[in-house]
């Protein structure tokens, strides 16, 4: 079969059912995995980029991005649905894709949902540092900026950021049943928090912050009106991947065939209405273009900032200044759950990649005491909290919805496929209304993907290269479905790919530049240029060393 080998549906419930010393507990319930895609979610999405996209992207439309990523998501949720229920393993989107699809698609995929968590927690740890020194700050302590940002926000390192990173990987290295209890409380803590928030802020809305409701387009696509709802839309998509971390935790999930599709659906569900009612309320209680620049990374302190009525100098006196630092104190604790969760994803993703030799062993191997694989625990505790020290927020947050849109893409893509070739495999769960379903998910997911940012795109693209280099060095090699062969049917294939994003780099280089201006910063063209011009060289002395075997 060679690259596109697939993974039995038998093989992988086999896998599912392993027990003992050296495999993951199962100790979730359809309330704790409900607990875990609301702990994600809402955080995420709520608390961190909505500021920022409501005052460069849609202003008071951004209930109307969050309605249009909610409905993306519902496509994408009924197709992960289907496979949590057919295929209760770990892994998501990439344990569904190897089933389905092959092995090279499988290991795209799994790199990039490595990417989507990386870049969400990072996002999640910065927005946190900002809460946590509005919150001193409101009591009176003040912590140096230069130890509180990044570089390009104008200081040196931003260490809260990876004190939390830290603290929230320790948890998880003793056990999922564990964090799951901290996080389920971490949650309720959130919701009641919510509707406090909506409940009491309504009484300040002031309706001339809804005018006009949907800004003009300044000219730029992505700046207001139409284009910038849908750019609006695409950012905030990254906010609802906490369905797709509820997919990673299969194998540490009791009855997963009926637990996991409940806990995807509901959990979309519930913070679906959430999001809409919060986001109508802070922009009405404030202008969105309150939002703009580092504070729009910490909304919520913002908008509660407004929740007062002007004294007779015109500044807004807060009616509940006691609510003010309560609220950013429970969002200091609920923003753990999302990063506790989003590292609880990525970990398990890296533990499935290398369970089929695609990654090295080290990362598979399960700590006998705590039932937890450590070495991906503390490998991506280093990287997110470098990431979370040293990079802007804004550029963590795009990251993760290019990320999230391609794997949603894939999942629904796999659905239709799937039926096709495993029409009698069992389903507790089935999506409805195929083809259907899955080809609005396609579109809608695609369509946002398009309205992102050029930069984005450029990431992204090198992030695929460099993932295709590892598994034409490594992967290749060490699958366990075909080990030890140099030389794999479909090599051509790789080779092809990797040629095909060495272009993109140059395209999508030349589209941020154009988009920038000619005269400004250069470095990402330089970047892609090099990038492009290196890996076309590797990929067609690939292609001639196959070609003279």
């Amino acid at each position: 079969m060679g690259l596109f080998i697939k993974k039995s549906i038998e093989a992988l419930q086999a896998e599912a059912e392993q027990s003992g010393s050296k495999s993951l507990k199962r100790v979730l319930g359809p309330i704790s995995l409900i607990a875990l895609g609301v702990g994600v979610i809402i955080g995420a999405g709520l608390f961190s980029i909505t500021g920022t996209v409501a005052a460069g992207y849609t202003g008071p439309a951004i209930t109307l991005s969050f309605i249009i990523a909610a409905i993306g998501c519902c496509f994408a949720g009924l197709c992960y649905a289907e496979f949590a229920s057919m295929i209760p393993v770990a892994g998501s989107a990439y344990t569904y894709s190897y089933a389905t699809m092959g092995e090279l698609i499988a290991w795209i995929i799994g790199w990039d949902l490595v990417l989507e968590y990386t870049v969400a927690a990072t996002t999640v740890s910065i927005s946190w540092s900002r809460y946590m020194v509005f919150f001193l700050n409101s009591i009176g302590i003040e912590l140096p900026h230069a130890f509180t940002a990044c570089p390009w926000d104008g200081g040196i390192v931003n260490i809260p950021a990876i004190l939390i990173v830290i603290a929230m990987s320790l948890i998880l290295m003793r056990g999922t049943a564990g964090s799951s209890f901290v996080n389920g409380l971490i949650v309720f803590l959130k919701i009641a928090v919510i509707l406090v928030f909506v409940i009491l802020g309504w009484q300040f809305i002031r309706t001339e912050n809804y005018i006009p409701y949907i800004p003009e387009n300044t000219g730029a696509l992505g700046e207001y009106g139409l284009s910038g709802i849908l750019r609006g839309a695409a950012i905030v998509f990254f906010a609802f991947l906490g369905f797709d971390a509820v997919s990673t935790a299969a194998q540490e999930t009791r009855n997963p065939r009926r637990n996991m599709p409940i806990g995807i659906l509901m959990s979309l569900l519930v913070c679906t209405i959430l999001y809409i009612l919060f986001a109508h309320v802070m922009t009405g209680v404030a202008h969105y273009s309150e939002f703009s620049g580092q504070e729009g990374i910490a909304p919520v302190a913002v908008a509660i900032e407004h929740m007062g009525t002007p004294g007779a100098d015109g500044v807004i006196v807060p009616a509940y200044p006691w609510l003010n630092k309560a609220i950013v104190l429970a969002i200091l604790f609920g923003y753990c759950s999302v990063i506790m969760v989003t590292l609880l994803g990525q970990s398990r993703v890296f533990l499935s990649m290398s369970h089929d030799g695609l990654l090295p062993p080290f990362f598979s191997r399960i700590n006998e005491k705590y039932h937890t694989p450590v070495h991906s625990n503390f490998l991506f505790m280093v990287v997110v909290g470098l990431l979370a020290g040293f990079i802007p927020a804004e550029v963590a947050g795009e990251m993760t919805s290019i990320g999230t849109l391609l794997a949603f893409t894939l999942v629904c893509a796999a659905v239709l496929i799937v039926r096709k070739t495993m029409p009698d495999a069992h389903r507790a769960f089935k999506t409805p209304f195929v083809p259907v379903i899955p080809i609005l998910g396609i579109l809608t997911c695609l369509c946002m993907m398009c309205f992102l940012p050029a930069d984005t795109w450029i990431r992204l693209v090198l992030w695929m290269l460099i993932g295709l280099d590892i598994y034409s060095v490594y992967g290749i090699r060490h699958s366990k479905l075909e080990p030890n062969l140099r030389h794999r049917k479909g090599d051509m294939v790789l080779n092809i790919m990797g040629l095909i994003l060495s272009v993109l780099c140059v395209i999508t280089g030349l589209w941020h530049q154009q988009t920038v201006g000619w005269n400004a910063d250069q470095t990402l063209l330089i970047i892609s240029f090099v990038f492009a011009f290196t890996h076309c060289a590797y990929y067609m002395w690939r292609m001639w060393k196959h070609s003279h075997k």
